[in-house]
């Protein structure tokens, strides 16, 4: 599986084992070895890419950059209000924003944060 590889590279490169790296995110006994023939959930995936510094996205194989957003990005997947001009930005217009970026996606027309 694309994220235990991840996983392993990082904590290579952060001088941690992989036990370590399973003991700070709070998960249960070796874990993080299951992952190489299963998924992990959504929250013990992103308590791992907090122990590494690194995104979900990156760990899931969804992009090639480990960084984290710089603090003036945010994701329209963030709990947190959208705000336009000081207006909050409606679901059906974030769904929409959605649509249309997952289709730029599918057809390579995106630009990657990068």
């Amino acid at each position: 599986m694309i994220a235990f590889e991840r996983i392993k590279e990082l904590a290579k490169q952060k001088k941690l084992s992989l036990i370590e790296v399973n003991d700070k995110a709070g998960l249960g006994t070796r874990s993080i070895y299951h992952w190489n023939k299963t998924q992990p959930s959504n929250k013990n995936l992103a308590a791992v890419a907090k122990v590494l510094g690194t995104t979900t996205d990156y760990l899931n194989g969804l992009t090639d950059d480990p960084s984290l957003p710089s603090e003036d990005s945010f994701s329209l997947d963030d709990d947190k209000p959208v705000m336009y001009h000081g207006y909050n930005v409606p679901d059906k217009y974030l769904d929409m924003i959605r649509g249309l970026m997952d289709a730029d996606i599918k057809e390579g027309k995106a630009d990657k944060h990068e």
